[in-house]
């Protein structure tokens, strides 16, 4: 059978400020209604004989793959959680042993979760020739037809045709500078290097084992150690983050005998920055592409997308990138938003936090705003979805008061347990244990007002929690 894999672990950099590590670029609605990692899902159920899709993603993601999966109606095959980073072979891996666990015939296709196809059909057409040469014990990559020379991708050489629209891997070669890259399209045996793959589940082990053993070892051990945690599965820390840290391409389909190629033309983007979102978007007649509350004139060739709290005006622009959000606003050149990592190295740098999290962070009992800072105090809007609860914690640096703006929630404060309606408020002494249930059957928003010395979100010890975060 088919088991969709699913890789969600990148953190999507080059399109900050919208993407950041707490969310990143695959749970984003970029094009369209849907978040790529959405997209992906459904778009893998509707192959033929598809399995409920495997995700590998970081933990701190779990509940937005959940709550993704949920939103799009897929059920998961299982959301294994990397406690480390450790590129694409090892992800992988545990995909595989997942996999083979319930299927001893496992065949594994396996997808960025960030990826953009427009034409389906032509991606299931490849997806059924790779089939056929798995099945024959081929490890089978899918290349896409060059439009144009393109020197961000790696490129795929094919070689000896092999039947089922595939070939043989002549080689795999790195990212080219412009000249070469003109050369590969021209010839017309070159293909991007799309980073999707096709295979049986233990011919990708077999061939890890041979060529790089001390991965599979690492997997073995990790999945071995695994314990179930609510909907999810955590593999072995110590003997995950053991592994070595490497890429499928470098790891086993540069060395193996038996790699091949399907090329595809399938309105393919990986959506890799600013500029690749406004090619793949639909424009106006002045090559515009807006998004939100944009007032522009005399301005062409731009991509501007305004937040959902104030608008946006350009005056004789072009070629420019134009993206803000609540706590930040990027304005770059379309030629140099490749670029952007560096913004995000320089806050990592400053020791500041924009590259972590928005304004605006998802928990999985819900969400918090953070409205207003200062000196010694935090102002937060917090929603807290119905049947959720946040963790039953202390603070050791801060104090707060809560003010119920609509629906009714239940506060536990040290030992008195007490209702908090539309308009009442609440006093959490320092070091008090404390916890927000709502019961109800609509979402409880209260206005939460922090104040002390050190308002840090690791200012938190949880003592009880539903979410396993304790």
């Amino acid at each position: 059978m088919l088991h969709p894999v699913i890789l969600s672990g990148g953190s999507g950099t080059r399109l900050w400020p919208l993407s950041r590590q707490n969310q990143p670029k695959q749970f984003l609605a970029l094009v369209g209604d849907h978040s790529l990692y959405q997209e992906t899902v459904r778009r893998a159920s509707k192959l033929p004989g598809a399995q409920p899709p495997i995700t590998v993603c970081a933990d701190d993601h779990r509940f937005m793959v959940g709550e993704q999966l949920q939103g799009a109606g897929i059920a998961s095959g299982g959301i294994l959680l990397e406690p480390a980073a450790r590129s694409t072979a090892p992800a992988i891996a545990l995909a595989a042993l997942h996999a083979l666990a319930r299927d001893r015939e496992a065949m594994l296709l396996v997808m960025p979760a960030d990826h953009l196809i427009e034409d389906e059909a032509a991606f299931r057409a490849a997806v059924e020739a790779a089939t056929g040469l798995a099945h024959e014990g081929w490890l089978v990559t899918f290349g896409i037809r060059p439009e144009y020379a393109e020197t961000g991708y790696g490129y795929i050489l094919r070689g000896t045709e092999l039947g089922e629209g595939g070939f043989r891997v002549e080689r795999f070669v790195e990212k080219p500078d412009k000249a070469t890259a003109e050369r590969y399209v021209a010839e017309g045996t070159y293909a991007w290097n799309s980073g999707m793959f096709l295979f049986g589940a233990q011919r990708y082990l077999d061939e890890l084992g041979r060529h790089a053993p001390a991965i599979l070892e690492a997997a073995r051990a990790a999945m071995g150690g695994a314990k179930a945690d609510l909907d999810f599965t955590r593999v072995d820390h110590d003997a995950f983050a053991a592994s070595p840290s490497d890429s499928i391409d470098y790891a086993v389909m540069e060395k193996t005998d038996r790699a091949a190629v399907v090329p595809v033309s399938c309105g393919w983007s990986d959506i890799g920055s600013w500029s690749s979102l406004w090619s793949v978007a639909q424009r106006d007649g002045d090559g515009n592409r807006y998004e939100g509350d944009v007032i522009a004139v005399d301005t062409r060739d731009s991509l501007v997308r305004a937040s959902e709290r104030r608008m946006v005006a350009t005056i004789g622009v072009e070629d420019l990138v134009i993206v803000d959000t609540p706590d930040a606003t990027l304005v770059a050149r379309k030629d140099r938003v490749q670029d952007v990592k560096a913004i995000v190295d320089k806050l990592k740098s400053d020791g500041r936090q924009e590259h972590l999290f928005h304004r605006k962070v998802y928990r999985p009992w819900g969400s918090y705003d953070s409205i207003g800072v200062g000196p010694r105090f935090q102002v937060k809007r917090i929603m807290v979805k119905p049947g959720a609860a946040l963790s039953l914690q202390k603070h050791a640096h801060r104090a707060e008061h809560w003010i119920v703006v609509s629906g009714v929630a239940e506060v536990t404060c040290d030992d008195r347990v007490f209702d908090l309606h539309e308009n009442e408020s609440t006093y959490i002494p320092l070091g008090s244990v404390h916890r927000l249930r709502n019961r109800g059957t609509e979402p409880v928003e209260l206005i939460e007002v922090q104040s002390g010395g050190y308002l840090g979100e690791d200012d938190i010890v949880r003592l009880e929690d539903v979410y396993g975060r304790s």
